[in-house]
Formats: C-alpha cells, structure tokens, sequence
C-alpha cells in the first residue's frame, strides 16, 4: 500500500510538472506572438519576395563574379526605387482620388458628368449612347443625393484607409531591405524548411515545400506582379490623357488583375471619353497604347504560369479582401499568396489522400517553366557561404 501511494504521489507530481512546463511554453508562444504580430506583414512579403526574385538573385550573382552580396544589394536599390516612384506615385493618386470623391459627396456634388455634344455626331452608336449617357448621369446624380447622407459616415474610416498608404509603402521598403538579406541565406533557409516539414510530414514534406515555393512564385509573378505592371503602365497613360482620377483607376485595374477578371471594365469608358475630348491623333495613340497594356497579360501570363492558376478567383478574393482588412495595403498582396498557397498544399493532400501515393505538383506550380524557389535556391549552396 506505500509502495502505492509514493508511486501515485510522483505521477501527480509528474502531471504537475508536465502541466506547469505546458503552460509556461504556452505563455512564451502566445508571446512570441505578441510581439512579432506587428511585422508579420512585412516578413510574410519579404519571404515572397526573396522566393520570387531568386532566379534573378542567382543569374545576377553568376554575372557579377560569384558575388551574392553585390547581387542582393543591387536587387534591393532597384526594389526601393520602384517602391519610392511608381509604387507611391499610385498610392498618392489612390489617395488623391478618394479625397475628390468623399469631397464631392460630403457637398452632394458627386455624379456622372453629361455627355460631351460631339458624342451625337458619331455614326450608328452615337445618338443612343449619348442618351444612354444623359440619363445615367440624371439617374446618379439623384441616386448619390439619396445615398449621400447614409454615405457621409464613412467617409471618415475610408479616408483614413487611404491615409495609411503612407505606412504601407514604409512597410514595403522595410520588407525589400529584409528581402536583401534574405537573399544570400536562402539555401539555408530552405534547407531549415524542409527539415520541419519532414518532421510534420516525412513522406510529403519536401514535395510541400517544392509546391508552397513554386506557388509563391506563380501568384507573385503570373498574378500580382503583372497586376502591378499593368496598373502602373495604365495610370500612365490615363495621366497623359489629362484624366483627374488616373491614380484610382489605376488602382481600380491592379484589383481587377489580381482578381483575374481583365482591365476592359475600366479600359472601355476611359476610351470613351478620350474619344469624346481628344483630337484623333492623340485619341489613336492612347488606344493603341491602352489596348497593347490591357492584352500584355495574355503574353505574359501564358510565359511566367505555365498552364494557368488552378486556384479558384474566389480563394484569390478573400485573400486580396481579407489581406486588405488585416495587414491594410500590404495584405492587399499578401493575402492572396497565402490563401493561394493553403489552398494548393491542401488540395494536394487530399490528391495524396485518395490515390495513397506521391502526389504531382499542380499546374498551377507551373514547375516546368517557372522551375519551384526552392529548386532554384538549392542550385546556389555556394551563395550561402
């Protein structure tokens, strides 16, 4: 009977130890957490970028005489300076933008303007889209009159959004700069990757891996960077045609890229109204300009994904909308990636679920074009050292 109790009294003593260690490692976690919630954003759009960028990182560290540094430092002054130009060039005209808008229907101005006179001299379309016009910006100015009173609340919270673009482009330089000396350790830092992940999976854990880096780079590339690229060529040439708002379209057609859904929704009007206000020479040439930016994601896309992205513009749409409401602009871009990434890691389990064997990467990883970062990486081990 003592021989049982003692044996009893240690196992309580061991269960308290055990839940006492338990809870420590709990707290340190959860603040870990605390601390680090802050720069999740940055260090998540870091990563991405490293992943995506290491192809160039390695060409250009081969070119300039097996030297990582010089190649990492040269990536990141040509990254800051985009993000310092174009990058807030955008922002502001973001902000900008929505500062007219709020403005107007803070005094109940705000509404679709009349249609230029000269629209009825065009042939065929020109008298029923003229009229089509007339009555829609009738039709708004009375609907914004009614709406202006539920709206002016928000206008406040809205602008305040818009304010943060500021703190968005700090974030993003913070996560270039990181970015740069993610490069030369990447190697490593695979290397460390994969060595969790076959601790939580031993038999999937590499091909996990090779999948989330080449998905980071379909998304980041295919996606959003193309995104970026026709915002910023679009807003330019809004700019040149005299258009106030060009910064909030351009805005407007970077959402609609990342969304998939094309630029035409915006491309369409502006024209329109380039048509109706510009002589014809320089109508033609901002047409053929926009046009050539709005198809270049046909070439472009077929180039940098391969066979196309898999992941449904739905999974792609909560990540953009619920990226934005976290991480404000730069969850914008994070947001989709990493929605992107769970939801191929997760459908690829369950490919690998059903057929009990080693499961193929997706189309959407696009590795035989692309080839995966993690690949790519492991070609370089001499750049870690």
């Amino acid at each position: 009977m003592p021989l049982r109790v003692l044996r009893q009294s240690r196992w309580g003593e061991e269960v308290i130890q055990l839940a006492i260690r338990l809870g420590l490692l709990a707290g340190l976690i959860v603040w870990c957490f605390v601390l680090v919630r802050p720069f999740i954003p940055i260090l998540a759009w870091g990563m991405v970028l490293t992943v995506a960028l290491y192809p160039l990182f390695g060409w250009l560290s081969d070119h300039f005489g097996d030297r990582p540094k010089l190649a990492a430092s040269f990536i990141t002054v040509v990254a800051v300076a985009i993000v310092i130009g174009p990058a807030a060039w955008l922002g502001l005209g973001l902000v900008d933008g929505l500062r007219t808008i709020f403005e107007r229907l803070g005094s109940d101005t705000l509404g679709l303007p009349s249609p230029p006179a000269s629209l009825k001299d065009w042939p065929l379309i020109g008298g029923p889209l003229y009229d089509f016009w007339h009555q829609a910006s009738t039709n708004l100015e009375a609907a914004f009159a009614q709406l202006a009173p539920h709206l002016k609340p928000l206008v406040g919270p809205v602008l305040a959004a818009a304010g943060s673009a500021g703190l968005g482009t700090l974030k993003f330089l913070a996560s270039v700069i990181l970015a740069g000396f993610l490069f030369p350790a990447g190697p490593k830092l695979v290397q460390a990757g994969r060595n969790v992940m076959a601790r939580l999976l031993p038999e999937r854990g590499e091909h996990f891996v090779a999948l989330a880096g080449a998905t980071i780079r379909t998304v980041s590339q295919g996606v959003i960077g193309i995104a970026l690229l026709q915002s910023f060529l679009f807003g330019i040439g809004l700019k040149f045609a005299g258009i106030s708002s060009a910064g909030l379209l351009a805005f407007a057609v970077l959402i609609l890229g990342i969304l998939q859904i094309g630029s035409a929704i915006v491309l369409i009007p502006c024209l329109i109204w380039i048509w109706t206000t510009k002589d014809f020479s320089t109508s033609m040439f901002l047409t053929v300009y926009l046009v050539l930016v709005g198809l270049a994601d046909n070439v472009l896309k077929p180039l940098l994904m391969g066979r196309g992205l898999t992941t449904p513009m739905i999974v792609i749409f909560i990540g953009l909308l619920g990226g934005t409401l976290a991480h404000g602009i730069v969850g914008l871009f994070v947001g989709p990636i990493v929605l992107a990434v769970a939801w191929e890691l997760t459908m690829a389990w369950i490919r690998d679920e059903r057929t009990s064997g080693v499961p193929t990467v997706p189309s959407c990883a696009a590795a035989e074009v692309t080839g995966s970062a993690p690949d790519a990486m492991s070609q370089l081990p001499s750049n870690s050292e």
